[in-house]
């Protein structure tokens, strides 16, 4: 099964990022962010398209009676605000840093569309990955509305070992090196973090997975 939340082992900033591009490299910078700081809010401009060079990025909104919903949390090599591509004028969520250091690669959307314009591989690129985001928040969301936490736990492991898995050969177990808190697995599966430490310690008391604070291995039960 294909992740829902990350783009298929694609680096977008090694594909998209103006820098790769001549004509526009001179008039590129990359901006930096702290913990917490926003990148964008909601109702701002929708103007410009993010890549991650390096650090995480939280996508999100706040629901009428004001709680945080997350969306995804984005790490190196990702794009985010790539609805504005589409005549998005006015952002309907949020992006903030979640890491202590982040930079940020903006590019116009006039930019945006001139690299389009100009190249047709990275147009295919960029029209598949916004198809591929669409259709895995949709996933997400049935995901959230009809099946339980523990579900939806097992699911998001398989999915990162999608992206950061390889089969240990000695053990034969899935071991997934991730750059994930505890904390951004609670808010992308939708659980409290009490309730996610519950749950991945009845998973490791039944040696279905181990884990430590950068890796998770799903364990291969005889």
């Amino acid at each position: 099964m294909s992740a829902i939340w990350f783009f298929e082992d694609t680096d977008l900033f090694k594909v998209l990022c103006p820098h790769k591009f001549k004509k526009y490299k001179k008039d590129h910078e990359t901006d930096t962010y702290k913990k917490q700081d926003y990148i964008y809010f909601e109702e701002d401009a929708a103007n410009k398209v993010y890549l991650i060079e390096k650090g995480k990025v939280k996508i999100g909104y706040y629901s009428e009676d004001g709680k945080e919903m997350v969306k995804a949390i984005l790490t190196k090599g990702e794009i985010f605000g790539e609805k504005a591509i589409l005549g998005e004028y006015k952002r309907t969520e949020f992006a903030q840093s979640v890491d202590n250091t982040t930079f940020i690669c903006p590019i116009g959307v006039d930019t945006m569309h001139a690299l389009m314009r100009d190249n047709q591989t990275f147009s295919l690129k960029i029209y598949k990955f916004i198809g591929l985001r669409f259709r895995r928040l949709e996933r997400r969301l049935q995901s959230l509305l009809f099946k339980d936490t523990k579900t939806r736990l097992l699911e998001f492991f398989n999915e990162l070992k999608e992206d950061y898995g390889y089969c240990c050969p000695k053990t034969g177990d899935m071991v997934i090196q991730h750059p994930y808190t505890q904390k951004d697995i609670a808010n992308l599966i939708g659980a409290s973090r009490p309730t996610l430490n519950i749950l991945m310690n009845e998973l490791k008391e039944s040696n279905i997975i181990d884990f430590n604070r950068k890796e998770i291995r799903l364990k291969q039960v005889a």
